[in-house]
């Protein structure tokens, strides 16, 4: 008796949660597109369409800041980050920003800013400090890839910027080519008040701003004629957050017509 009322128990029962797993409701995949497309869906993640900000360097600086905001809020909508993308770059680029950047790996560019393939042109040395090659980097991006925007971006608590704090003895190597070229930053900032090495960071993004918008041949006339914006940010590496420093975004040059 027992066995016939598990097999009726049985017989019942399968039918009803296959029916429940058929009946199941699905996402609409199509109403999700048009949400996630929408005006309201994109002021709110602070999207900026990608030509418009390739085309106009105050829109560019915008679409990085939003891109943070997005990081750090956890709203990361990783774009053009697939094979679709690798196809569209096979035969050319055209980034919408050169960002000149610490070795650090605590800083991944494409992510702290949520872009994608074939958005930023990144150049990174420790404590982003420049040379012939790396001044050749960015002036190839400015003629070559018609790229209109420069960002110097340092970071909090920098191993480079800290050893031009410091000043070690018997230092190895090229390494001190480093630290002399960030010395004069950490001179600057040795009177301020907080952290010695952040207030160094500072003003050592501060000074390489000001060396950018003098660098001849090429970039100085072309940030004096508003073709191009050099403006300088830093990174905290314990929020993830961005701040585009106020004494690099005073004073810029109107933008050419």
């Amino acid at each position: 008796m027992r066995r016939i009322f598990l097999l009726l128990f049985a017989f019942f029962a399968l039918p009803t949660f296959s029916f429940a797993q058929v009946t199941k409701p699905q996402k609409n995949k199509k109403t999700t597109a048009k949400v996630v497309d929408s005006v309201k869906w994109r002021a709110e993640h602070y999207i900026v369409n990608r030509d418009s900000a390739y085309a106009d360097p105050i829109l560019g600086l915008k679409k990085l800041q939003g891109g943070n905001k997005r990081f750090v809020e956890g709203k990361s909508i990783k774009p053009r980050q697939n094979y679709e993308t690798i196809k569209k770059l096979e035969n050319g680029q055209a980034p919408f920003a050169i960002i000149v950047g610490c070795s650090d790996s605590r800083v991944p560019n494409e992510m702290i800013f949520d872009q994608g393939l074939g958005d930023l042109f990144i150049i990174r040395t420790a404590g982003q400090v420049s040379a012939a090659a790396s001044y050749g980097s960015m002036e190839f991006a400015v003629l070559k890839l018609k790229t209109k925007l420069i960002v110097v971006l340092g970071h909090t608590e920098c191993g480079a910027v800290a050893a031009a704090v410091e000043r070690p003895e018997n230092v190895p190597g090229h390494i001190v080519t480093l630290i002399n070229d960030i010395k004069p930053a950490a001179v600057k900032s040795s009177h301020m008040h907080g952290d010695p090495v952040n207030n160094a960071v500072r003003q050592n993004v501060i000074d390489q701003v000001n060396s950018l918008r003098d660098l001849d041949p090429i970039l100085h006339k072309k940030y004096v004629d508003g073709e191009i914006l050099i403006v300088g940010a830093v990174y905290d590496i314990h929020t993830g957050k961005v701040e585009f420093l106020p004494e690099t975004l005073v004073n810029l040059p109107k933008a050419k017509k």
